[in-house]
């Protein structure tokens, strides 16, 4: 019989329905009635679960009373195996496509193998819970007599039921003692309905305090002698703090106590009202809500960050606030009403103010205007000035200095979720006179990350809420205009610049990311401090469309590549502190530009056709702190003539740089080994350089080599193109020695683009501080880090490399030749991710199940490419399929 299969069967195929054969294959022929089962049986258990929450809720009419633990936790686990439910019928049919042969085999036996035990499991585990809620006899138990007065509760947040939950262990986990707990987040974000969700819980769940208390900071100590049987006394409100505080302390000292308190603006000595802290040691606990994560610091708090709704949990509790007949009564509503919904900004306060103002309209062009409206000026909204602006202003009142609050003011000059570079804005900050310094400025920063009006966008990033751009709009241009006086149009695909009446009377202009293809006309505005003209498509500048500009102190004309000649009366920006033209196609730097005497920022960055800087323009900046080149004047042809710093690999622009005595940053160019050996030369240059560009052309002589970079003790970015590599030689032990102790110290973004010869990089096993690395359409590497160099340099320095332990990002594009990255699996503790692309011989990741455990990365690339991918172990191939991003084609 096997004989008559094999003949109509291919070999291959034969083989894999035998190996199929025996007890493990039934996870696989029988998947699709395995997964019937499970269905069937989960919706006994939900049935079941209605049938005891009809008990719970019908037995809990009666006053004090509280469903049991066992109930509680029966129903959690419920709710868990919901969830693996969930992830299964998540890969379902991707499942399903696997199997083949009428679902007798699979096209990988291993998986669906692997996810039909999941299933037959999952069963087992639904059908056992289903018995274990048939055995609860009692459902509900007698609560202990006041301990928690019940709160009024305007409405119960939607999404805040896994914060609630976390928020409780935390107060009820014995043994992770956290004393104190901090509650913080934007206004109107949901920190006090949460307080008071905790406070009924206490009403509700079982628990071991004896007293719990709700206090207002104002009222505090009163409001605790209330609870603590003080409000009798009649003379007890006369006393003095102290004697108050020796009360108080009298009763709560023999007491295992919870005390709220409700919107902190800053710490309290809670000691000096009464409160004993050193009970916190024995169990008792302190919950404070605050709109500072500094306040929480200072009172040496645990911090829980109470954010935004996502999308989908601000969506459902939108549609919470709108009678359902509205929703209902046209088509297009309901999408326009989440439209509306996403522009709330997750904000709780926002969504029911919204909300409740649309609650009943059924005209479709309401609601477009009211979009409208959202997105052109939040503030004109039914009820966002009194209800929500009104309240976040707080937070930006509480501020501590003008300073800081013209700081925030700043940030909404850029366009809606925009992440704002911390180095840009800081630069900007000290050129408008708000910062002093780099270090002020980083100071000012963490002081509105601590007031919960700006957000982390990783290391280098911040964005602003949409709630709080929106208010500090409403300030800038509305409440604080006469000052301020902001014009933003960023974002919102203007083809033109405003008109010449709106720029009157304007202090900052942000006209970024939009469409706007030329300035012909000319603003009149004496007042205008910064002007911001990012990534449009800028191609002509009328001549004296900065004449009435004096005072303007920051210009950025950044990513507008149109643009090629900057106007003669530039020179009338006399107050010019900060210049930025990066990503822009000028060709040359005119000598009116002289007169921008107090300029101390210039940035040149990718002026890729750079190829004219006149004599003596650069050190005329006396001010000048920072000058950046990087990528500048690539495909610019130097004309080598006289006059043109330029020429001559720039080394006319390196001397007159050496006069500049307030220069400390600067970011460079090489087209040439011979233009980097004459930079080195001018250790001042070389100590202030913190991003160096190289393309010295292919099959240049000589090559390039690597390690002559490798002491610039400042430089954290490198960027070689179109060069060929020197192979690296491993010729003095102590240089190894040098290099591993001090070479490369700041460095942590390398990119090779195109670069030719070398067929490993092992020299980046020097760069113990990398962080970013890609490497594109390198054809010649075959190693990243070469096994036999590798074994030479641990014999001088011994096995402990900690090669690439600071690594988050790894992209390889166009390796044709790349087999390895490193010989061995490596810790790999803090990468996010790895990004692969045309790298066919690239068979294996230097991963185990131990590499970034921490944090799984994410691994990109294409199916075809992860399917021949060889792995350490099971466990490996298990712990990184998870985060795989795999696409059908190439991504670009």
């Amino acid at each position: 019989m096997g004989n008559l299969i094999s003949t109509f069967l291919p070999a291959d195929l034969f083989d894999r329905i035998s190996n199929c054969v025996g007890e493990q294959a039934k996870y696989v022929w029988g998947l699709e009635k395995n997964l019937r089962i499970l269905e069937t049986e989960l919706h006994k258990l939900t049935r079941a679960r209605a049938d005891l929450k009809t008990r719970v809720e019908v037995e809990q009419q009666r006053p004090r009373t509280r469903r049991t633990n066992q109930v509680a936790g029966w129903l959690e686990d419920v709710q868990n195996l919901e969830t693996e439910f969930a992830e299964l019928e998540r890969v379902r049919a991707q499942e399903m496509d696997r199997l083949c042969l009428g679902g007798l085999c699979s096209k990988n036996f291993v998986l669906s193998y692997n996810y039909g035990t999941k299933v037959v499991e999952l069963t087992d585990r639904v059908i056992n819970l289903k018995k274990d809620g048939e055995k609860i006899e009692v459902v509900v138990e007698k609560a202990p007599d006041g301990a928690a007065i019940e709160l009024p509760l305007d409405h119960t947040v939607v999404g805040q039921e896994l914060l609630l939950g976390q928020v409780w262990r935390c107060i009820t986990d014995q043994e992770k003692n956290r004393g104190i707990i901090g509650l913080y987040g934007i206004g109107g974000v949901g920190k006090t309905t949460l307080l008071k969700q905790v406070n009924n819980n206490f009403c509700h769940q079982q628990h071991n305090f004896d007293v719990v208390i709700w206090a207002a900071v104002s009222t505090l100590q009163d409001d605790i002698g209330k609870r603590i049987g003080f409000s009798e006394d009649r003379n007890w409100k006369e006393k003095s703090l102290q004697d108050k505080a020796v009360d108080i302390a009298s009763i709560l000292s023999g007491k295992k106590f919870v005390l709220l308190l409700d919107d902190i603006w800053e710490p309290i000595d809670l000691t000096q009202l009464g409160v004993p802290l050193q009970n916190l040691n024995d169990g008792s606990k302190i919950v404070l809500t605050t709109r500072s994560a500094g306040v929480c610091d200072q009172m040496d708090a645990e911090k829980v960050e109470v954010s935004s709704l996502a999308h989908d949990e601000a969506w459902k509790l939108f549609q919470e606030m709108i009678e359902r007949s509205t929703l209902d009564s046209h088509t297009s509503i309901p999408g326009l009403a989440e439209t509306l919904a996403r522009e709330c900004g997750g904000l709780p306060l926002a969504l029911k103010t919204v909300g409740r103002a649309m609650k009943s309209q059924r005209k479709v062009g309401d609601w477009k205007r009211a979009i409208h409206k959202m997105t052109t000026s939040a503030s004109k909204f039914s009820g966002m000035k009194e209800e929500v602006f009104s309240r976040l202003k707080f937070s930006y009142d509480s501020l501590s200095t003008d300073e800081l609050r013209s700081c925030l003011l700043y940030c909404c000059l850029y366009p809606e979720d925009y992440e704002i570079p911390k180095r840009q804005l800081i630069d900007y900050w000290i050129s408008e006179g708000f910062a002093c310094d780099f270090d002020d400025g980083c100071d000012f920063i963490d002081d509105l990350l601590h007031a919960c009006l700006l957000e982390e966008e990783g290391d280098d990033h911040v964005k602003t809420h949409d709630m709080i751009r929106e208010m500090s709009l409403w300030i800038a241009c509305t409440v604080d205009k006469e000052e301020q006086n902001f014009l933003v149009r960023a974002g919102v695909e203007l083809t033109e610049a405003p008109k010449v009446e709106e720029w009157e009377g304007a202090k900052r202009v942000s006209l970024m990311e939009n469409k706007i293809e030329s300035l012909s006309e000319i603003p009149t505005c004496p007042r205008l401090v910064t002007l911001l003209l990012d990534e449009n498509r800028i191609e002509e500048i009328t001549d004296g469309f900065f004449q009435s500009m004096s005072s303007l102190r920051v210009l950025s004309l950044r990513g507008n590549f149109p643009l090629s000649t900057l106007p003669s009366g530039i020179s009338g920006l006399v107050s010019l502190h900060h210049l930025d033209l990066s990503s822009t196609h000028i060709t040359g730097l005119p000598q009116e530009l002289k007169a921008l005497e107090k300029l101390r920022y210039l940035n040149l960055d990718y002026t890729e056709y750079l190829s004219i800087i006149p004599h003596q323009l650069i050190s005329g900046f006396s001010k000048l702190e920072e000058l950046r080149l990087f990528a500048s004047g690539r495909w610019g042809v130097i004309e080598e003539e006289e006059g043109n710093v330029l020429c001559d690999d720039a080394e006319p622009l390196m001397k007159e740089l050496l006069g500049l005595k307030h220069l400390n940053v600067l970011s460079w160019s090489f087209r040439s080994s011979l233009a980097v050996q004459k930079f080195l030369k001018y250790p001042k240059l070389v100590s202030i350089t913190q991003s160096v560009w190289v393309e010295c052309g292919m099959y240049t002589r000589p090559p390039f080599n690597v390690l002559h970079l490798a002491y610039m003790e400042n430089l954290q970015e490198l960027r070689l193109s179109q060069s060929d590599l020197e192979e690296m030689k491993i010729d003095s032990t102590e240089e190894v020695k040098k290099l591993f102790q001090s070479g490369f110290r700041s460095l942590d973004t390398v990119d090779l683009f195109y670069c030719q010869k070398a067929k490993d990089l092992t020299w980046l096993v020097f760069v113990q501080n990398l962080k970013e690395l890609r490497i594109v359409y390198c054809e010649y590497v075959e190693e990243i880090i070469g096994a036999d160099k590798l074994r030479d340099i641990s014999e001088i320095v011994g096995s402990e490399h900690n090669v690439f332990a600071e690594l988050e990002f790894l992209s390889l594009w166009g390796g044709i030749n790349l087999k390895s990255v490193y010989p061995n699996p490596l810790p790999f503790p803090k990468l996010k991710k790895i990004q692969v692309l045309h790298c066919r011989q690239l068979k294996k990741l230097p991963l185990n199940s131990s590499s970034a455990k921490l944090r799984r990365a994410v691994i990109e690339g294409t199916k075809k490419w992860w399917e021949e991918l060889q792995w350490e172990d099971q466990a490996t191939q298990n712990a990184f399929s998870s985060g795989a991003v795999l696409t059908e084609f190439p991504f670009y």
